[in-house]
């Protein structure tokens, strides 16, 4: 059975182990969750610090809308906004508005609008010698290396985007892993000839709603598409291509499996991308050095400063249009700026990284932890567990920190601690349940010895007993029913259970409420002791007032048992018994076989305590203590009736008679009847028969629980007055045989 569970044991936490194993594989939506928020956590911790790139952007905020107009503005205010940035030095300018459809303002769409009435022809036909306000915008673009957005999505809409950029591979085939798009959205045709470039604008959130990589390259009708941010690049560079390099390409160890893109190369600029070809963003916040507002641009009161040599995205932070995103740190960010830090990024080679290797060693390193906790629980317990698991996930979050911090590694080291984590709770739990199984045990084995109240105490520190056998001190008591022989014979068996289960029963209880443990019953005998399997300070007094309970708890019974019998005609002969209680070192623990114990005691000093009892009967005291328990209990109302040399001892042991609690010994009473037993005895040692006889004479009255050890000395007194003992008499009764 032990064997068994100790196989469950090491079974069930490896199961959950490799459930954590296949979750971890599989990578789902939980787990990726987990993983993305400590990443945030790290870059809340350590944001990108901004550096002053060649990155601008002019700012179509609210300011710019109350100064020059509702949006969407003419195209002839976006024309002069062009104009402006290429005259004041600007490098590339990328255009983060989707020009889809022709200007409302055009003359042409307000001519529809005004009709065919005669009275404003003249009006209509000067009003369509005016620009084209889309033409205007179209020159200025040509005029500019400019960058245009279209949208990718699963709209019914279904527009071919411009593709002025060529694409060249290095190993697998990206079209495998990037983005897939089922509709689009495209520059209107006349814009589209205009641009040096165009790119897609998306974004692909997180489930959670929050961009934390945007894609450099997507697909769309089986064709592949640069993001806005990689088309700004190339076309600032004088790029002619994007060079994609995937799994399978010349350096790359993927060992024949198709893993994913790699890495991007937009002119002299090497950029690393997770296997779907997107750019994690590094995020810096939102940053206002990286903003010029519109109106300015327009009114000539920039700084013409800070837009030569730059890389200039027209965009919107205004709320009322729609392009505001979540990023780690930002919950409203402007999408024209998570595709300005994308820039920089690119520019200053300031990247975040998901190495090739983190997913394989996440894996080992889940399964080391794992394995490790296995281990150590089993050996070394819950709390010792609990703290080198602890110690475990502090120093994981302390190497995958260090690791963000100075190599810019992203390296989950959530997935093994919860893996680590569900091991331990296991073990606990099956720890937990074993040792419940065991105070089961416990409560099972000892309820049939001991009081409810020490049982719970067991079942709360089982460290307190120690099965198997130790040597302690012990209190231990003996209980016999006088004349229990001629009382069975005259009883049917029926009669004598219910009398025996009557005593039993009640006895029983008194000793467990005194902290007893109930050893064995022998036919009418009760063997009993104390100071296991818990400690007991004071077991030698819990035993003498157990004695003394027994006594009044007898007395109870027998008027009981008296009443009944007279109610029904019948005379009941009252029961007396007799106790021995000795104090010394012993054995104990479980004793017997393999296949049947018993939690017991054995020693000398339990042959003495049964002597004791037997003893009882001889000096008719109905309790007979030994001189250890009478020196541990010395408050109680003791007197030394005799030195007796039993059986297989060779030193007298002085025995006592127990006649009351220590509020008796108090008493005048009881201190005149020791001091006469006590001057009784002392001339009775010293061969003054005489004397010892008066003191029997003057004390016998004093005292009647003392009678039958008077009787008992005149006897002796008798016996040596014509056989007097030898020379070097002590005094000391030979009790060779077992008293009767």
């Amino acid at each position: 059975m032990r064997g068994t569970r100790r196989w469950l044991d090491i079974l069930i936490p490896a199961l959950l182990l490799m459930g954590a194993l296949a979750l971890r594989i599989d990578d789902g939506s939980a787990v990726q969750r987990l993983r993305l928020m400590l990443f945030d956590s790290y870059q809340a911790l350590a944001p990108r610090s901004y550096q002053s790139a060649p990155v601008r952007i002019v700012d179509i905020d609210e300011e710019s809308l109350a100064r020059i107009g509702q949006w969407p503005w003419p195209r002839s205010v976006l024309a002069e906004l062009v104009d402006r940035l290429r005259a004041a030095g600007a490098v590339t300018v990328g255009l983060d508005i989707l020009l889809a459809e022709p200007d409302r303002t055009a003359p042409r769409n307000l001519a529809e609008q005004w009709g065919d009435a005669p009275a404003i022809a003249p009006i209509r036909d000067a009003l369509l010698e005016l620009p084209d306000p889309d033409v205007l915008l179209a020159a200025a673009l040509a005029r500019m290396q400019t960058v245009g957005v279209f949208a990718l999505g699963n709209q019914p809409r279904r527009d071919h985007p411009p593709r002025p950029a060529g694409f060249s591979f290095a190993g697998d085939d990206p079209l495998r892993f990037v983005p897939s798009f089922d509709g689009a959205t495209a520059p209107l045709a006349l814009f589209g000839i205009g641009y040096a470039g165009v790119g897609f604008s998306n974004f692909v959130p997180d489930p959670d709603g929050i961009v934390r990589r945007v894609p450099l390259l997507a697909q769309y009708d089986g064709d592949l598409y640069p993001s806005f941010a990689a088309e700004i690049l190339r076309v600032a560079q004088g790029a002619s291509s994007h060079l994609v390099k995937s799994s399978g390409a010349s350096g790359e160890m993927s060992f024949g499996a198709a893993t994913g893109i790699v890495q991007m190369r937009i002119g002299a600029a090497e950029i690393p991308t997770d296997a779907s070809g997107s750019l994690l963003l590094y995020d810096s916040g939102h940053r206002p050095e990286r903003f010029l507002p519109a109106w300015q641009i327009l009114d000539g009161s920039a700084d013409a400063a800070l837009i030569a040599g730059h890389l200039v995205l027209v965009g919107t932070s205004a709320s009322g249009l729609r392009d505001i995103r979540t990023t780690p740190l930002e919950p409203a960010l402007g999408g024209v700026e998570i595709h300005a830090q994308l820039l920089e990024q690119m520019i200053t080679g300031d990247y975040l990284y998901r190495p090739d290797w983190a997913n394989g060693a996440e894996i080992v390193y889940l399964l080391l932890i794992g394995a490790t906790m296995i281990l150590l629980i089993r050996r070394s317990g819950a709390v010792r567990t609990a703290l080198v698991g602890a110690g475990i996930v502090a120093l994981s979050l302390l190497l995958s920190w260090a690791a963000f911090h100075y190599e810019r590694w992203l390296v989950d080291p959530l997935s093994p601690c919860i893996a680590a984590l569900a091991v331990y709770l296991a073990g606990s739990l099956l720890g937990y349940l074993r040792t419940e199984g065991e105070r089961q045990q416990i409560r099972s084995q000892f309820r049939q010895y001991v009081s409810p109240a020490l049982v719970d105490r067991l079942s709360r520190h089982p460290e307190a007993l120690r099965l198997g056998g130790e040597t302690r001190e012990l209190t231990i008591l003996f209980s016999d029913i006088r004349g229990f022989t001629d009382i069975a014979e005259r009883l049917d068996p029926e009669a004598l259970t219910r009398l025996i289960n009557g005593f039993l029963t009640p006895m029983t209880r008194v000793i467990q409420d005194k902290g007893g443990t109930i050893d064995k019953y022998i036919g009418d005998c009760i063997m009993a002791f104390w100071n296991a399997p818990l400690s007991d300070a004071d077991h030698a007094r819990h035993a003498l007032e157990a004695a003394l309970a027994m006594r009044t708890s007898l007395a109870e019974l027998n008027e009981n048992w008296i009443a009944e019998a007279a109610k029904t005609g019948g005379v009941f002969q009252a029961l007396a018994i007799g106790l021995g209680i000795n104090t010394g070192r012993c054995s104990v623990g479980n004793f017997g076989s393999e296949q049947r114990f018993d939690y017991s005691v054995l020693g000398d000093s339990v042959n003495l305590a049964s002597r004791l009892e037997s003893l009882s009967r001889l000096y008719g005291i109905d309790i007979v203590i030994g001189a250890e328990t009478a020196a541990a209990a010395a408050e109680f109302a003791l007197v030394e009736i005799d030195r007796v040399r039993v059986k297989g001892r060779a030193q007298p042991e002085a025995i006592h008679a127990l006649l009351g609690d220590a509020e008796f010994a108090q008493s005048q009473s009881f201190i005149q009847t020791r001091a006469k037993f006590v001057a009784m005895l002392d001339a009775y040692r010293n061969r003054n028969w005489d004397a010892a006889r008066a003191a029997i004479s003057e004390a016998r009255d004093s005292e009647p629980a003392l009678a039958p050890v008077y009787d008992l000395y005149e006897d002796r007194i008798a016996a040596y007055e014509g056989d007097p003992p030898p020379a070097g008499w002590d005094g000391v009764f030979e009790a060779r045989t077992k008293t009767g």
